[in-house]
């Protein structure tokens, strides 16, 4: 089975931790930068993103939620430390993952993106940016975070995974990090550190974002 990824990004950073924490010997992690728009790529993946899992059977599963949920499954009792057997708190995590991909991930995009080359706008940086302080990090840290140090639990999760390496986006712009909430910087300190085989990825991301020199780097946020 192979893990097809792109080194620096969060969206593979998750499912790469878990195969280095759980020492998943049966998946190979394959760089997959500039391969994304081959043919044999699309076929396998019409929609062409990263993280992809390739199963040895020629079958294609994407979007790194999806994957993160599959690893875990396939890895049988020990994908229970990252994934809890427990329904309820299962669904609790699949809870804030997905809030991840509604809430979260949205509003990190025009923050960071430029930084990969893409289009993205300041006014909707200063908006976004705006609602993460008054919407998103009070759930982070009001309800996922409110009696545990990771999100719902004592322990990382693959919800943890799939929150905290996308945080690293908003560090391209130094005056919009300096005024993210310590709690939020704190726990996504927590989660990077609980999966140092992962290092060398966060380190890529996080040194692409902190050298950016782009004007957008310069942006003061909206003052709440």
């Amino acid at each position: 089975m192979k893990l097809h990824i792109l080194p620096p990004s969060a969206n593979s950073h998750g499912p790469v931790a878990v195969v280095k924490k759980l020492g998943l010997e049966n998946v190979e992690i394959v760089n997959a930068y500039g391969k994304t728009r081959t043919e044999e790529f699309i076929q396998m993946n019409p929609c062409h993103c990263c993280p992809t899992v390739e199963t040895d059977d020629g079958k294609a599963i994407w979007e790194s939620n999806a994957i993160l949920r599959f690893l875990v499954n396939s890895a049988g009792e020990k994908g229970h430390e990252l994934y809890p057997v427990d329904p309820v708190l299962r669904g609790m995590l699949d809870t804030a993952m997905d809030w991840r991909t509604t809430e979260l991930y949205p509003k990190l995009t025009d923050l960071g993106y430029m930084v990969f080359g893409m289009p993205v706008s300041d006014d909707k940086a200063k908006e976004d940016f705006a609602k993460l302080l008054k919407d998103v990090f009070p759930i982070l840290t009001g309800t996922f975070l409110k009696d545990t140090q990771f999100v719902y639990s004592d322990t990382p999760t693959i919800a943890d995974l799939s929150i905290a390496p996308c945080l690293t986006f908003i560090q391209a712009r130094p005056k919009f990090w300096a005024k993210v909430p310590q709690e939020v910087k704190d726990y996504q300190t927590r989660v990077l550190e609980a999966f140092p085989e992962t290092k060398e990825n966060f380190d890529m991301l996080l040194n692409m974002m902190t050298s950016f020199e782009g004007k957008e780097a310069d942006l003061e946020p909206l003052e709440i």
